[in-house]
């Protein structure tokens, strides 16, 4: 299945995903490039909402850009397999071995407002990201492994306080639903 019918099977949980779903199709539509940063004013993300065995923790790095605690994930860089994405960068930005996806479908849409910056000596300009996340599970009692050229730090800990913990006031709309979907799952 290609990205655009995953998009398209998606079933919103709210107004900002459903409003947010179809900004990425009519992106998907009008551009050719958006798995790529060659868009430079919009392209595909892979996040990842990483939950221990109860549902009760969630990972949490503390992101040097955004200087704030974050969930991980990355761009897609060409990548049409967007949880293979979602996988692979939980575990370069965590360490933890013992990841799975708790289920393959798309579990949250956002699109991000990302402000310029500067990564590794480069300007970055503002864009947006289309970022798709998926639920992942692991296995707390393995050791975290920050990777200091994009965390400083990594916790598990209880699902509100990502929320808390969280100096991003979008961020924490979008923690908050994520921790919300969580609890049809409990």
């Amino acid at each position: 299945m290609d990205i655009r019918q995953e998009i398209m099977a998606y079933q919103p949980y709210n107004e900002q995903e459903r409003t947010d779903k179809a900004r990425m199709l009519e992106y998907i539509d009008t551009y050719q490039d958006l798995l790529t940063r060659e868009n430079k004013l919009a392209h595909f993300t892979a996040s990842a909402w990483i939950v221990n065995q109860n549902l009760k923790k969630v990972v949490m790095a503390y992101h040097n850009i955004y200087d704030s605690w974050a969930w991980v994930g990355g761009h897609v860089d060409g990548d049409a397999n967007f949880l293979r994405v979602a996988l692979k960068e939980a575990n370069e930005e965590t360490g933890l071995e013992s990841l799975k996806a708790l289920r393959e479908e798309i579990y949250a849409l956002e699109i991000l407002d990302v402000p310029a910056h500067e990564k590794r000596g480069e300007k970055i300009a503002e864009h947006l990201h289309l970022n798709v996340t998926y639920l992942l599970q692991a296995d707390e009692r393995e050791s975290l492994v920050i990777k200091s050229d994009e965390n400083s730090a990594l916790d598990w800990v209880e699902r509100d306080q990502a929320v808390v913990l969280s100096t991003e006031p979008f961020m924490k709309t979008i923690y908050q639903k994520l921790n919300d979907k969580l609890e049809m799952l409990s």
